[in-house]
């Protein structure tokens, strides 16, 4: 017994080793499934089962020389007997799921034309045929025959125990020890063993469910179990067992404690045992603490009640759900568009939201429902759920802010844990409002699940269970029921997977302390759920009234920020349209110039003309200066305009153009030439000059220079005169060059009585031109005079040469 129980003890410490590698085995079956999916489609069972589906790629590696033991149902899924059998099977594998590492189920479709030859190398001739195959099997092994003709799940559970038992030695280190254990194994037992807690299960020797036990604690560490029977009245005595079954803890100081659950039997000893602290699936990291849970997620931990529902999970998922997983669809059509129509409008029949998004729903509602085309567009949708057309008290709030959903890491939880919350919340609104249409809520959540949820490989999942038996449902009742019942399907499909959160295992909802009514047992010991009772809890725990309402944005934050996000999308819009207007109306002015707004060479032409006349208003121009001075300032000539208009002219030719993407020309200085510096910048000093001149006729005193100060003033915008002695100079000086290569060499006097009869004659005739445009012109005048008295004698030569021709005889 003591060489039994070490080797059994042995086999425990091995099995977590074992462990990694039957995950990677797993692994290569499912992708194997996923490869070859024809005979899941055609058959009976699919991956989604916990189910292997074997062919002839994978039946080798499956059932030879494996480490795990294998249940194999070989079928044809046109046998009737076979179709019956199958919800049966299936549950097994979900109720066994846990003995894995152990114990497989696998099923072949043997109807396929490609698994014909395996099962006919298995001898199988009638359907259903179970065979089991126990661990390292040969390669010429065709199995064990395994009764199934009962349709009793703990009957075929307690029969793979019995196959588990009987393998022959060495024992699969992949299995733990099933056998009982002695007092001297509980003596030396924390000596050979690292574990946290040793539990023991006392029973009686036809009792399997220190076995069941057992095995479901496979997957997990730091713990133990062992079985006690009632027959050893040694330890029984010494422990003080009067209970079968019962559970103990025993310390490694030797302390024995009973372990507390609501019913003895396997579920809860499962259960508690799997909660006890320190104990997590194997490969899974330990559970975060709340400290380190602060700072490993984007945003602070929000303390919560685990058993409540939370109104903020629920806008979160609306957000999300419409802002993001419908966004991904540009142009909804077709059975999509259908899909989100339903979807709205059960969330505006039966969310219990808040009344801003309750009015936000309506809109988007009544938008949807107005829509008679065969698609729509998100940018049109978003303009909607974005309350564009601002609506008084209308807003869906923006962000996700996870309370009852939130998980130890950033990946795990949120969107799925509230998609899962919203759909228990619609079905239990659409129960206590009384709904005419039993699967109107179950309708909307599949299609919207199969046109919109991100997760595809989910939305099949989702769509197989509803194909199913979506059908059964045809009361309100039984649909909140159904939900419930494929929640805790999908849970037990999940549970270890990488997705669960260890600090949110998945277990079969509500667990035994939110809701001790809901768990009961048979006759024969095995769990059972009330189902009135999970109904009763469900109507509670999800009604309008019991949703908390902590870490909700308040109201008004909400509408200010939607104002605010509002006016910024017309301030960008508005700046938008500016942008492209300017960049339209550079485009058609680079093609067809505007009269309005002259080119670069017109400017410089007008500057140039500017530059033109200027001497004539020393003599010539009296009678303009006379006029400007008695305040006529119509019809003037250019150059007897006022000083003010003389420098808003200046100020109107230097002016950037207006045309968008017209290259602009580098400003110049404020000094000119000196024609036109005199002509423009000494207007009032020259006409001065000139009326005493004409008063006195006598020489003038020079007056101080002054120029127009370039400085504008920012009130005001005037141009105001400041003294130029000293830098009038200097600016003269660094123009010289520019002067010199325009050939302006003229200088000019402003005191009228230096001036001699002969100049002021030459002034006159010259109207602003400087001596070289004076020689030019006079030399001009020559050679044209020259050239027509050329002409004039060759013509009178030539006509009378033809006169003497003529009068010859």
């Amino acid at each position: 017994m003591a060489r039994r129980c070490g080797r059994a003890t042995s086999r425990f410490t091995v099995e977590i080793q074992i462990y990694p590698r039957r995950i990677a085995t797993f692994a290569i079956w499912l992708c194997f499934c996923l490869l070859f999916p024809s005979a899941a489609e055609a058959g009976l069972y699919t991956a989604s089962d916990q189910v292997i589906v074997l062919s002839q790629e994978n039946v080798e590696s499956v059932l030879i020389n494996s480490s795990a033991a294998v249940l194999v149902e070989f079928y044809a899924s046109w046998c009737g007997h076979c179709i019956a059998f199958s919800p049966v099977y299936k549950s097994l594998a979900s109720d066994i799921k846990e003995w894995k590492p152990a114990v497989d189920l696998a099923a072949v479709d043997c109807a396929a034309e490609e698994n014909r030859k395996v099962c006919t190398g298995f001898g199988i001739r009638a359907y259903p045929t179970i065979k089991f195959f126990h661990a390292y099997s040969k390669a010429d092994s065709t199995g064990q025959a395994f009764k199934a003709s009962t349709h009793d799940v703990r009957v075929l559970r307690h029969r793979i125990i019995d196959k588990l038992e009987s393998h022959e030695e060495p024992w699969p280190p992949a299995c733990p020890p099933l056998e009982p254990t002695s007092q001297a194994e509980i003596d030396s037992f924390f000596e050979t063993n690292s574990v946290q807690h040793l539990a023991l299960i006392f029973e009686d020797t036809k009792s399997y469910i220190g076995r069941e036990v057992t095995l479901d604690l496979l997957q997990y560490e730091n713990v133990a179990v062992r079985r006690v029977l009632s027959t050893e009245e040694g330890l029984v005595t010494k422990l003080g067992v009067t209970e079968f079954p019962s559970c103990y803890l025993y310390s490694p100081q030797g302390n024995l404690t009973r372990l507390k659950v609501n019913i003895e039997a396997r579920t809860f000893y499962s259960y508690a045992l799997q909660r006890l602290p320190g104990v997590v699936r194997s490969g899974k990291p330990l559970p975060v603490t709340l400290d380190i849970l602060t700072n490993s997620t984007e945003e602070p931990w929000r303390p919560f009640n685990r058993s409540g529902v939370y109104m903020a999970d629920l806008e979160s998922t609306l957000h999300y759900s419409l802002r993001v997983e419908v966004a991904a669809h540009t142009l909804i059509k077709g059975e999509a568009l259908t899909s989100l129509k339903k979807y709205i409008s059960v969330l505006t029949k039966y969310f219990p939201g808040r009344p801003v998004v309750m009015s936000l729903l309506k809109s988007v509602n009544s938008w949807l429902q107005n829509q008679t085309g065969d698609e729509i567009s998100y940018e049109a949708l978003k303009e909607i759920l974005d309350n564009s057309a601002q609506s008084p008290d209308t807003a869906l709030p923006e962000g996700e802010r996870w309370v009852g959903c939130q998980g130890s890491r950033p990946h795990l939880r949120r969107y799925p844990c509230g998609m899962w919350t919203l759909f228990h919340a619609l079905t239990v609104q659409a129960k206590n409002a009384g709904g005419t249409d039993p699967q109107e809520v179950l309708s909307a959540m599949r299609n919207y699940v199969h046109s919109f949820f991100g997760c595809r490989a989910c939305a099949e999942h989702f769509e197989i269970m509803a194909t199913e038996s979506l059908v059964e449902v045809n009361t309100l009742s039984s649909a909140v029921l159904w939900l419930w019942s494929r929640h805790n399907r999908v849970n037990n499909r999940l549970a270890g997977d990488l997705s669960e959160d260890p600090n949110f295992p998945k277990i079969q909802w509500p667990p035994p302390e939110m809701c001790p009514a809901c768990h009961t047992v048979k006759e024969n010991g095995e769990h059972k759920w009330s189902q009135e009772q999970v109904l009763l809890f469900l109507l509670s725990h999800f009604s309008s009234s019991s949703i908390l309402t902590d870490y909700l944005e308040d109201e008004s934050q909400i509408l200010a920020k939607q104002r605010e996000k509002h006016v910024s999308q017309q301030q960008a819009l508005e700046a938008q349209k500016h942008v492209e207007r300017k960049a339209r109306e550079a485009l058609d002015s680079m093609a067809h110039p505007l009269p309005s707004q002259p080119t670069m060479q017109e400017e410089e032409e007008e500057e140039e003309e500017e530059e033109g006349p200027q001497d004539e208003e020393e003599d010539g121009g009296e009678g303009a200066a006379a006029d400007e001075m008695e305040g006529k300032t119509s019809e003037t000539t250019p150059w007897a305009k006022p000083e003010m208009e003389v420098g808003r002219g200046r100020r109107q030719a230097r002016r950037k153009p207006s045309i968008v993407g017209m290259r602009m020309r580098e400003l110049q200085e404020d000094i000119v030439d000196l024609d036109s510096f005199v002509n423009q910048h000494y207007k009032a000093k020259a006409l001065r000059v000139k009326q005493r001149t004409l008063q006195r006729k006598e020489e003038q005193e020079p007056w101080p220079v002054f120029g127009l100060g370039m400085e504008l003033d920012a009130g005001l915008g005037m141009v105001g005169l400041q003294p130029m002695e000293a830098d009038f100079e200097q600016d003269v000086g660094r123009q010289r060059k520019r002067l010199q290569k325009r050939e302006l060499t003229g200088q000019y006097f402003v005191e009228e009585a230096e001036l001699s009869h002969r100049g002021r004659w030459m002034s006159v005739l010259s109207i602003g031109f400087s001596k070289v445009d004076i020689s030019l012109c006079v030399i001009l005048y020559f050679l044209s005079s020259m050239c027509l008295l050329a002409m004039y004698l060759f013509f009178k030569t030539r006509l009378r040469l033809r006169r003497a021709k003529v009068a010859l005889p």
